[in-house]
């Protein structure tokens, strides 16, 4: 029988903010007793997903308008789908 661990790898970063963002993010810690990084990794891991779907969708609409990215349209696509019939 064998046991397999998982190791979560914790990589550090820093970020540079505004003062006021900085104070906001300072009373919120204090107020709450819970660590600045607490907030930040809890900001970042809920809005990533948002920032990934907004990001990559942008890039994929460039690839459209300069014609380098293949297009359907709904109607072909429902055809194929044999959801017209």
């Amino acid at each position: 029988m064998s046991t397999c661990i998982h190791a979560e790898v914790i990589v550090a970063t820093s970020i540079r903010l505004a003062s006021e963002l900085s104070n906001r993010l300072d009373q919120l810690a204090l107020k709450t007793g819970r660590t600045k990084a607490f907030y930040l990794r809890e900001m970042i891991e809920g809005g990533i997903g948002e920032m990934e779907d907004y990001y990559l969708a942008a890039e994929t609409l460039q690839r459209v308008r300069k014609g380098k990215e293949r297009v359907h349209s709904a109607a072909a696509v429902r055809k194929d789908l044999g959801l017209d019939d």
